[in-house]
């Protein structure tokens, strides 16, 4: 008698640059959204006029945050049913159509409303962006590590998502500053909430082309039948915890978001009020994420060659170094002033993009270390406790640094025409931001992460072997219970 298994999605496609483009749409999506949370800060507190209270609440709704992702990865993993193609790519759809509109409900341009209601509307918008977020995101992170096993095409998938990534977040960056703020440097609400709705329609339509076109090669069989495991979110996350290359992998991506996420609002700031010129902030914020786009191509080779930990390691040495230079330089509010701070970005995003290409490749062998270790793989729980940890440094960030710029002197309502002593403040913030954030990225690369090329290739040896022994002693086992009378 046949034993049954279930398989899904599996058409024997080879892996090519398909798998690569549909991957890259899928982020390009997530970042249609995600993207103008850079704005949320500046609608919130110069256009709503929530000032204080704005950094306040951000850290409330990590609350939710802190419910939110590892529940719904806790539910994902136990979630046993039979779908027509597979239950990853399903939730991604039912997010989907939730997210076309959720991100605009951020953005409601109502400045006249009480201020319990301003506080409502942002509680309640963000809570339910949130959590269609955090179903398209988590099942989407954990695809990588079942479209293939090979290294160097999930090093090719984890570039392309950084392709993704980086296209949906300069499409907004260099146009919106352009639309979304007038000729005296002040946003406009409502422009914010319609380019908001558009921008959910389009991450919609790139959703789509994900999973109309995602292949899975190696995902892990398992009786149709089968019981699903015992929900325990505690066991998974001392997992977790004692899960190096994920904690690894989770401090520097924490680190790289405090950067780039905690130093947005300040970034914009910086362009008002010191260099005088909001709407080319995004046109120079888009030439250091050129390195992403450019690394792509090479990170197969640069990964088979080096390794992820060894190349992502020299990149955070780059960033490290470029934020030391921004903060000891001198930069006067000019245009040589300017283009030093340009230089500095550029080899600061050098490191960022050397690492940002092999990111997600490095959770996707981590959720392979899980399983190694432990006999569980818990993709989306693994995933869901490390986009946790990410989005807490993209929310507690922003707030912190949002306090520091209350500390030195900022004012939102005055919106691009601060103090002297406040521009400056902004120009040593957001170099003390970067530098931080290389720093923590160098530690979680190059001291908690802790699969090299040879440690990497003798777990995935030792997992190969593990599975094709399981696969045996299960097939021993059907056979037996199928002879007994």
């Amino acid at each position: 008698m046949k034993k049954e298994t279930h398989m899904q999605g599996n058409t024997g496609r080879p892996f090519g640059i398909l798998d690569s483009l549909s991957y890259a749409a899928g982020d390009l999506g997530c970042n249609m959204s995600f993207a103008l949370k850079s704005t949320m800060a500046i609608f919130w507190t110069q256009y709503m006029g929530l000032e204080v209270w704005y950094s306040l609440l951000l850290i409330v709704v990590q609350v939710w945050d802190a419910i939110n992702d590892p529940l719904i990865g806790s539910i994902i993993d136990a979630d046993r049913r039979q779908y027509r193609r597979h239950k990853f790519l399903t939730y991604m759809l039912f997010g989907s159509v939730g997210l076309t509109v959720a991100g605009a409900l951020c953005f409601l341009p109502v400045p006249w409303a009480p201020l319990w209601a301003q506080v409502l509307i942002f509680i309640g918008g963000y809570v339910i962006w949130d959590a269609f977020y955090t179903v398209v995101n988590v099942p989407y992170g954990s695809l990588l590590s079942l479209i293939s096993e090979d290294t160097a095409d999930r090093a090719s998938l984890s570039a392309w998502r950084s392709v993704g990534s980086a296209v949906g977040n300069m499409i907004p960056m260099a146009i919106l500053p352009f639309l979304i703020y007038d000729r005296n440097d002040r946003l406009v609400g409502e422009r914010v909430f319609l380019a908001a709705l558009i921008m959910g329609v389009i991450g919609f339509l790139a959703f789509q082309f994900t999973i109309r076109t995602t292949e899975l090669r190696a995902e892990i069989d398992l009786p149709l039948h089968e019981k699903a495991p015992r929900l325990s979110f505690f066991t998974a996350f001392r997992n977790f915890w004692h899960n190096r290359p994920a904690m690894g992998a989770t401090v520097a991506a924490m680190g790289m978001l405090l950067g780039m996420k905690g130093g947005e609002l300040a970034v914009t700031v910086l362009f008002q009020s010191y260099f005088r010129n909001a709407k080319i902030s995004g046109v120079i914020q888009v030439f250091s994420m050129l390195p992403v786009i450019a690394f792509t191509p090479l990170a197969r080779r640069l990964v088979v060659r080096y390794g992820k930990k060894e190349l992502s390691t020299f990149g955070a040495i780059c960033s490290l170094f470029a934020s030391f230079l921004l903060l000891i330089l001198p930069i006067p509010p000019n245009a040589i002033g300017m283009a030093t701070y340009v230089g500095c970005q550029l080899i600061n995003s050098l490191g960022v993009g050397l690492y940002s290409t092999v990111s997600w490749a490095m959770m996707g062998d981590a959720i392979d270390y899980n399983e190694w270790k432990t006999g569980e793989r818990e993709e989306g729980m693994v995933f869901s406790l490390h986009s946790f940890f990410r989005k807490l440094a993209q929310g507690v960030g922003p707030s912190l640094v949002l306090l520091i710029m209350y500390a030195i002197g900022y004012v939102g309502k005055n919106g691009g025409n601060q103090s002297l002593q406040v521009a400056s403040g902004m120009r040593y913030l957001v170099a003390a931001l970067y530098f931080f954030s290389a720093l923590m990225q160098l530690l979680g690369l190059a001291v908690i992460y802790n699969l090299n090329k040879r440690q990497l290739a003798e777990m995935h040896d030792a997992l190969a072997a593990n599975r094709e022994r399981n696969t045996k002693n299960r097939d021993r086992a059907i056979d037996h219970k199928e002879d007994m009378p």
